[in-house]
Order: C-alpha cells, then sequence, then structure tokens
C-alpha cells in the first residue's frame, strides 16, 4: 500500500492540537438527503472558530470529471478557480471546548490509503473517539422527529437512539470504510445515518441538519449553537405544512406516511418503516408531483393565470 502520509499535509497548527480530543466527520459526494452533511459541516464552518490541521490532495483523491470544479468568468477572462477541499480542522464548541471536523468531499479513489491516512491522524492526535454522519430518503413524514439509524462501538447510543436496525446490504460511504477500520482496532466510533422524508431528499431540509448536530452533541458531550437552524426549520415546516393543508391529496399521502410511521415506532410487527403489505404507501414521486401541482396551481394564482 502507499504511504498514507502521502495524502495530505499537515499545517504548523498541526503542532499545537491537545490529545484526547472528539473527531467528528462528514463527507459530501455520494448521497446526502435533505442536504444534511453539506449543511451540518458548513453550519459549523460558519459559526464556530476554526483552523485548518490538515489539507488532503484532491488530485490524487478526486475524480474530476465526474466532480467538476468551479471557475469563474466575467465576460471576457477568468477571474477565480475554486478547487475542492478535504481538511481536518482544529474548532472549538459554542462553549470553547476544542474538536477536530474532517469535512469535504468524499474520496473516489484510494479508499483504502485515505482510510489508513485517517487512522494515522487517530493515533498522532490521540483521539477520544469518532462520530460521523450521513443521510439516506426514507419513505416517512415531516411531521415527525428525523429517525437515525446508529453504528459503531457504542452500545449505549445504539440502545437509546437507534430507531431501525436492518439486515442488509448497502452502498458504502467512504467513512463506513473508516468505521469498520476503527471497530477493528477496538478505537471508539459511531455512525449516524439520519432517516431523511424521502420526497425532501433533494431539498435542503433544515431538520436533517439539526439532527445531525443533536447527534453529534450526544455522542461527544460538544455544544453547538442551533437557534438559526431551528428557526430555519420553523420557516421550512410551515411551508410544507400549508401546502399540505390546502390540497387534500397530498394530506392524504403524508397522512399514510403518518400512519405507518406511528404504528412502527409503537412496536408493531412491522419489520421496518419501509415496508408497506397493502402496497399503499406513497412513493417520492408522488409526493413531489402533488408538491409540485399544488406550487404550480399557487404560482398561477399570485400572477393572475389559470392553472
Amino acid at each position: 500500500m502507499h504511504d498514507p502520509g502521502d495524502l495530505y499535509e499537515l499545517t504548523a497548527d498541526a503542532a499545537s492540537v491537545p490529545e484526547g480530543l472528539h473527531l467528528v466527520a462528514g463527507l459530501t459526494g455520494f448521497a446526502d438527503a435533505g442536504g444534511a452533511v453539506s449543511q451540518f459541516t458548513e453550519y459549523l464552518l460558519q459559526t464556530l472558530e476554526h483552523t485548518v490541521i490538515a489539507t488532503f490532495d484532491p488530485d490524487l483523491l478526486l475524480d474530476y470529471r465526474a466532480r467538476r470544479p468551479i471557475i469563474y468568468f466575467d465576460q471576457d477572462h477568468l477571474t477565480g478557480y475554486q478547487p475542492p477541499a478535504l481538511r481536518l480542522y482544529l474548532a472549538h464548541d459554542e462553549i470553547g471546548q476544542p474538536f477536530l471536523l474532517l469535512a469535504g468531499y468524499e474520496p473516489d479513489f484510494r479508499w483504502e490509503q485515505f482510510t489508513a491516512a485517517v487512522l494515522q491522524l487517530v493515533r498522532r492526535f490521540t483521539v477520544a473517539s469518532t462520530t460521523w454522519v450521513h443521510a439516506i430518503p426514507m419513505p416517512v413524514p415531516h411531521t415527525r422527529p428525523i429517525g437515525v439509524t446508529v453504528s459503531g462501538n457504542r452500545s449505549d447510543l445504539i440502545e437509546s437512539m437507534s430507531v431501525w436496525r436492518p439486515h442488509t446490504q448497502v452502498p458504502a460511504n467512504a467513512l463506513h470504510l473508516v468505521e469498520f477500520r476503527l471497530q477493528e482496532s477496538g478505537t471508539t466510533v459511531v455512525g449516524f445515518v439520519l432517516l431523511v422524508p424521502h420526497y425532501l431528499a433533494d431539498t435542503e431540509f433544515p431538520a436533517a441538519a439539526l439532527s445531525a448536530l443533536d447527534s453529534t452533541s450526544a455522542s461527544t458531550g460538544l455544544i453547538f449553537p442551533t437557534d438559526h437552524v431551528r428557526e430555519q426549520n420553523r420557516d421550512f415546516v410551515a411551508r410544507i405544512d400549508e401546502q399540505v393543508h390546502d390540497n387534500p391529496e397530498l394530506a392524504k399521502l403524508v397522512g399514510t406516511l403518518e400512519d405507518r410511521y406511528d404504528a412502527y415506532m409503537e412496536g408493531s410487527t412491522l419489520r421496518s418503516p419501509l415496508t408497506d403489505e397493502s402496497g399503499e404507501l406513497p412513493s417520492a414521486d408522488e409526493i413531489a408531483a402533488e408538491l409540485e401541482n399544488f406550487l404550480a396551481t399557487r404560482r398561477g394564482r399570485d400572477d393572475g393565470t389559470v392553472a
């Protein structure tokens, strides 16, 4: 295997990182239902004091043709280039507690070498625990709390927080491999899979970011400022609820999801919130179509045309 240290470069600030910090991670690229991970990491970097500790080399890890970088064009000349970034930060929470944050793109290449590099950094900084988040779409209603599936070796969090524990095969995230290797080595690690309403998977759903923040706090004891995200979520949910209230067909579809969710959470014999023996569970396309039809009708009324 290639030397893991070839993938990243430490900054001068790495020498001042205290030992025994929590590592928090979230990578974007493969799937990010509700924009959970992107909102989560961007919010932390926008609101918390942070310093770059290590930078990973995108030329070795990224498929540029699959995820094109941004170039800025001003009338007749190029004015800037925005390369993708994957960095390790030293950050401080709302009350000044330090922690490490790994954020940026999910590597396309060299997963084993990348995993070895992360474990190398975990050992270098004597990391106390690793917590990572990602999100998948599920047929659950936006009117209920976002549930999580918990993996790793934190049995206390699995018992208290994991609402869905399937036996299944899933497409892997690079951080799945990191978790697997950390667990093999006996290092404390926990992964949170956020179960986001499938009909909101392509939106930026603030509740998903809020769930990521709350789950990470439960795992690490870190305190994050969430007032702004909570306000955004109230406004977002209010707009969705207005659409549901004014559209009987949409209300029926969401009501079906609520019934299935409540039956599952009350301990029914259902195997998972994904299944529906009667076949009446509405699909994401059905709900999205109803939302789009409703919005088209509202736009028509607003501009005086007939929808």
